[in-house]
């Protein structure tokens, strides 16, 4: 669990002022939420990711320049452990899948309520997923038909008892080291559990084996 003594560390990237501006006021009112940069590009982004290494960042997907996509892919190639939030006007399915495959653990459409940001800055900083209803619909349905095109690779079966055990504590947000605490195995065992466990179900990251779990009923978002 996060510490509440710990700062979580926010850059903020969109390309219109007014957004970056909004989202600092907002943030300026949760005591443990300090924003440490912003930038108005997807470019800038990552050279800002180098120099400040923020905790989370909060990024729209529509920039000039380098997109929020390749922003993040470039980010999460030498920082994987930093925590993506998107923040778009678009939560069409092809957006939501681009953006997800790159590595962002939360998705919200811009005409979320205000303090969902905030509360969705933690929840991706401890490792959950963080996503607007609209985004988990769209989600939900796409992983459906992917599951019909592929019952028998994608089915939960194919997986042992443990790979399930650690697919579950995945969903939650639960570390590698966490789910090694929990489960009392070693933690290079779990890192072993979870890359077979993405082989297995042909998925590419850690949300998308959550989403998988949300999908199969191994998981809910309430948890």
């Amino acid at each position: 669990m996060r510490q509440m003594a710990k700062m979580i560390k926010v850059l903020i990237v969109d390309d219109y002022a007014v957004v970056r501006h909004g989202l600092l006021a907002l943030i300026a009112t949760a005591a443990d939420i300090e924003v440490v940069g912003e930038a108005g590009d997807g470019e800038t982004a990552v050279l800002q990711v180098r120099v400040l290494r923020p905790d989370v960042i909060v990024m729209d997907l529509m920039m000039p320049g380098l997109d929020g996509i390749e922003a993040i892919k470039l980010i999460k190639q030498e920082n994987q452990q930093v925590r993506v939030l998107i923040l778009s006007n678009f939560g069409d399915e092809s957006r939501v899948l681009a953006a997800i495959r790159a590595g962002a653990q939360g998705y919200l459409v811009k005409d979320a309520v205000l303090t969902d940001v905030v509360e969705a800055i933690r929840d991706v900083y401890d490792g959950k997923l963080a996503l607007h209803p609209s985004v988990t619909h769209v989600l939900l349905q796409a992983m459906q038909m992917k599951k019909q095109e592929k019952t028998a690779v994608h089915s939960p079966s194919v997986l042992t008892a443990r790979e399930q055990d650690v697919l579950k504590l995945v969903a939650k947000g639960l570390t590698n080291q966490n789910i090694a605490d929990t489960l009392l195995i070693d933690e290079r065992t779990v890192r072993i559990h979870v890359s077979h466990i993405l082989q297995k179900l042909d998925l590419e990251n850690r949300t998308q084996a959550a989403l998988y779990a949300l999908r199969h009923g191994l998981a809910t978002l309430s948890e």
